[in-house]
């Protein structure tokens, strides 16, 4: 009762209601507008209740590679639920915080995408408005503010809105809510409208492990009118829907399935912006709003059909308005993920947003028969839409209409490729028998082919897919992806602290790791790298999820010191190797496998040769040529991103680098493949600094300063305060004068990885590779010092092999064989410039020379063969004068010269049907054939064919008009015999 006698001196407390600036009387034409009631969320908890307003984060999850996309307000905010945002980034510090995300679910766990358009109120991008409490206010206050956000603010009547809770869970020992139930019937809710549901309705995880907690709902009743709809919430009825979902994080789920307690409890809420605009402008669809109302307008425009009357089911004759609503909401979901750097692509995200693509393109083009064009068409109407939200959608405006149009272009050429493919394997399967179903999953995997429209068109032809056989590799495609992410990825107990012993550390007063003497290194005399020794102290062991005092030998743990000098894996860079010993023990060595950071507190991961306990005194030792490389390589990476934003333009812009020992790889986006003279002019900038020996500086500054620093690219809140700025050959202090331009000259980041102190020490950088990922995005790969060398060595030799082929070509050699053995060597040429390490502007100019060489041995060879053929067939001729059925054995050094003597006979003498045998050096025989017209259809090639080749032990086939095949000689005198009695046979009907 104490709890409920403060709640209500609270709600006394705010019982003026705070205004939220627009008209809040709702009706025909006092409805707020969508961008008012977005403002009107962010502005009450921001203003009214000291909430931190933040941005929209992008829809590309980062650091999560089990989602393909944001679709979850909280997403952003996990390391803070699990405990392990650094102590002292931005992000550690938010108590109370309030946003509109940008959310899709569309493919994954949370996929709405086949649902879009069959009803109205599925989307693949929404707005999730949402308000986060991390260990601040709970239950009583979360609650307080919903109700009176909605009821006062919004002035929603109370009458309609419903509240369920936890009903608890006997098998988990889980009693009902009855904390929550309690706050909505102080707040004044009646009980008939305070619900009790079970785990599946009214308790939220985050996944099969970690932070969850039950949950209370919002719900609204459309209707309204005094009646009680209790017995219609959470029953799937349109008419009562949730518009809001706040989630008390208080457990944690195990990894053996059972909940504990979490050291600190938070609040993460969520409400669709969507669904919250349809009950304020008094509509029963989300599509009836105006979020999308001008966009179904712009369809209609476009199209010039029927316009969207809001019907579903079998009142939706024609599908027509399921089309609008498909079109309307695919272009909001290309738009947002384009914008955030999201293409459709081939695998991932990028494949599903692909699908959705070309999903909203078939409903343009095949339901509302609109002209090429119109899915870009929308752009400009969902940036009037959104982009006051969002002023990126208004920068990358033209980007996203450019994508689109290209996409759009290449799945039409993508249909008509597939129509082609079905119509080519239909001709040649036999009758009565099903569509191969890899074929018809080569069509939809690879070239998005959709597998209705496969469907369609067999069933026109009278035919079948083989379901049970496309199911079954269906299923183990979904078995490979289902496979986890790559080992390097898989997180391991011994060197990810969960977060119960991240709250001990914390509640035990155990120090942060000072992880600074990773930067204590110098160059010594004669230019060589000096690392400083590093002495620490044991302060915990950590195995199996749980904190230990004493590891034994053998044993796998991870290591927490008071200190160390090791990197540990982060912003990209690959984390130090090396080895540890007990001060003083020379002779045993505790090898250093990886190291994480997490939660400010560095963990190496060890394999106690002997005991270890907590106490011991260690020495540190770092792979000194591993970490070299490293660092070479990082800081390779960041004067790379300054030359392609210098060749490029300033639009280039990072979109993800890993940096190991041996190489660094660099994505980015571009508008187009980068020429071969771009990439030599990037690894010209590149090697210009390195010449000139530019000094590295490095300098801790506050977050604050270092975000004035221009050029600088997006400061992640992830950042530890003070941030550590790497400026190459301009000082930090420079950089970061009032209006200098310092910056914009040469290479500044944010970065906290290890790098040269001089850039000499990198030697050189070679490109060895650029391939565009999805349309829009460009990875590179480099190497520095000796491998950059050895790649430009490798380039030279097979530079100078190409050029010796190229001489050899030019002098035309008149024998077949020898033109063949060149092709082949041009084959072989052009397997060894794609697989080995050279500078990839060298790669691809010996690729184009490549391509005419093969192109010019092919038409040599050709022209050579068709001089050989024609020969033979004058031969042949004068040999066989009018004869209706040529029958004989030819010397040819190919079955593609043996087909051109049959051709070039028929054509000299088009009523004469041929067949020729000749006889190889390796006992084998050729046969080819040709039937003239006139004898169609009882005289058949194939036929023909099958039964000379039988005789010969051979194969054969072809069409009725032509055919090949082979066989053995020991055959051949019978195989002459039968070609003639079987061209007599049909030739006498």
């Amino acid at each position: 009762m104490a709890a409920a006698g403060r709640l209500r001196r609270r709600v006394l407390l705010l019982a003026v209601p705070w205004r939220w600036r627009c008209s809040p009387r709702r009706g025909a034409a006092g409805c707020p507008p969508a961008g008012q009631v977005r403002a009107a969320f962010l502005r009450f908890f921001e203003e009214r209740h000291g909430h931190r307003r933040l941005p929209s984060a992008p829809v590309r999850p980062r650091g999560d590679p089990r989602l393909l996309f944001v679709n979850a307000g909280m997403n952003q905010f996990k390391p803070i639920f699990l405990g392990t945002a650094h102590p002292r980034s931005e992000l550690a510090q938010h108590r109370r915080v309030v946003n509109s995300q940008k959310c899709v679910r569309a493919g994954g766990k949370h996929n709405d995408l086949e649902d879009v358009g069959r009803d109205t109120y599925h989307h693949t991008f929404f707005e999730m408005l949402g308000n986060w409490s991390f260990g601040d206010y709970f239950k009583e206050e979360a609650c307080s503010m919903a109700w009176e956000l909605l009821t006062e603010v919004y002035e929603i009547p109370k009458d309609r809105l419903y509240v369920t809770y936890f009903a608890g869970d006997s098998s988990l020992g889980l009693s009902a809510d009855e904390e929550c139930r309690d706050v909505w019937l102080c707040l004044g809710v009646p009980a008939s409208h305070v619900l009790p549901f079970p785990l599946k309705d009214n308790f939220w995880e985050m996944g099969d492990t970690g932070p969850c907690g039950p949950c209370t709902e919002i719900h609204y009743d459309h209707v309204g009118g005094g009646r009680n709809a209790a017995a219609l919430v959470n029953q799937g009825s349109p008419d009562v829907v949730e518009i809001w979902n706040l989630v008390f994080m208080q457990y944690s789920r195990e990894v053996e399935g059972n909940l504990l307690p979490l050291p600190q409890h938070h609040v993460d809420t969520g409400m669709g912006l969507e669904r919250l605009v349809t009950v304020l402008q008094n509509k029963h669809s989300n599509y009836d709003t105006d979020l999308f109302t001008p966009i179904l307008d712009a369809i209609h425009k476009g199209c010039g059909g029927p316009r969207y009357q809001g019907l579903v089911g079998d009142a939706d004759v024609g599908h027509v308005n399921m089309a609008y609503r498909v079109v309307a909401d695919h272009v909001r979901a290309l738009c947002v993920c384009i914008t955030d750097g999201i293409y459709p692509g081939f695998s991932g995200a990028e494949l599903v947003l692909r699908r959705i693509l070309r999903r909203a393109v078939r409903f343009c083009s095949e339901v509302l028969h609109a002209p090429p064009g119109l899915l870009a068409s929308l752009v400009p109407t969902v940036v009037e839409v959104l982009g006051d939200a969002y002023p990126e959608l208004t920068k990358n405006a033209d980007q996203i209409m450019d994508v689109i149009n290209e996409n759009e272009a290449a799945f039409q050429s993508s249909l008509e490729r597939g129509r082609r493919i079905i119509e080519r394997t239909v001709q040649q399967m036999e009758p009565s028998t099903y569509f191969p179903a890899e074929v018809a999953w080569s069509l939809y995997g690879n070239l998005g082919f959709p597998l209705d429209l496969i469907d369609l068109i067999l069933e026109e032809k009278g035919i079948s897919l083989d379901s049970a056989a496309f199911n079954e590799l269906a299923l183990e495609d979904a078995k490979q992806k289902a496979g986890g992410p790559p080992a390097g990825q898989l997180e391991d107990t011994n060197t990810c602290l969960d977060v119960h012993s991240l709250a001990q550390l914390r509640s035990s007063n155990v120090p942060a790791t000072d992880d600074s003497p990773k930067y204590a290194y110098t160059l010594g005399q004669h230019g060589r790298y000096e690392f400083s020794p590093c002495q620490a102290t044991v302060l915990i062991l950590y195995r199996d999820q749980s904190l230990q005092k004493e590891v034994g030998a053998g044993q796998r743990c991870g290591v927490i010191l008071d200190r160390t000098n090791f990197y540990a894996e982060q912003g990209g860079q690959a984390s130090d190797q090396g080895y540890m010993i007990h001060l003083g023990q020379q002779d045993i060595l505790f090898p250093v496998q990886s190291v994480r950071l997490c939660g400010g507190y560095v963990i190496h991961e060890v394999t106690a040769v002997e005991t270890l306990r907590a106490g011991d005194q260690v020495q540190l030792f770092v792979d000194e040529a591993q970490r070299l490389a490293c660092m070479a390589n990082h800081t390779a990476t960041h004067l790379l991103n300054f030359a392609l934003r210098h060749v490029l333009g300033d639009n280039t812009e990072q979109r993800g680098s890993h940096v190991t020992a041996e190489w660094l790889r660099f994505d980015f986006n571009t508008t187009g493949p980068v020429t071969v003279e771009q990439l030599q002019q990037v690894e010209q900038v590149v090697q210009d600094v390195i010449k000139r020996n530019e000094v590295v500086h490095t300098a801790e500054v506050p977050l604050m300063l270092a975000r004035r620093v221009q050029g600088l690219r997006a400061v992640d809140e992830g950042y530890p305060d003070p941030v550590r700025i790497v400026s190459l050959g301009v000082p930090v202090e420079s950089v970061l004068t009032c209006n200098s331009e310092a910056a914009m000259q040469t290479s500044v980041e944010l970065c906290c990885g290890t790098h040269l102190l001089q850039t000499g020490a990198m030697e050189d950088l070679a490109i060895i590779s650029e391939r565009q990922l999805v349309k829009g995005i460009s990875r590179v790969i480099a190497v520095t010092g000796s491998q950059a060398k050895q790649a430009r060595e490798a380039g030279q030799c097979l530079a100078m092999e190409v050029d010796s082929v190229s001489l050899r070509m030019k002098e035309r050699s008149a024998s077949i064989p020898e033109m063949q053995n060149l092709s082949k060597e041009v084959g072989q040429l052009t397997k060894m410039v794609a697989s080995t390490p050279v500078p990839q502007w060298q790669r691809k100019e010996l690729q184009t020379i490549l391509k005419v060489l093969q192109r010019t041995a092919n038409t040599a060879i050709k022209k050579l063969e068709m001089q050989q053929a024609e020969e033979k067939a004058q031969s042949m001729l004068a040999k066989h004068c009018n004869q209706p059925v040529i029958i004989d054995t030819v010397p040819a050094d190919s079955l593609s010269i043996l087909m051109k003597v049959v051709n070039q006979l028929c054509d000299k003498s088009p009523g004469t049907s041929v067949l020729l045998l000749s006889p190889q050096a390796s006992g084998e025989v050729l046969c080819a054939c040709q039937v003239s017209k006139n004898c169609l259809p009882v005289f058949s090639a194939a036929d023909w064919a099958v039964a000379v080749c039988t005789q010969m032990e051979g194969k054969a086939g072809g069409s009725p008009v032509v055919a090949k095949g082979s066989g053995n000689a020991k055959g051949m005198q019978r195989a002459l015999t039968t070609a003639l009695e079987f061209a007599q046979s049909k030739l006498l009907k």
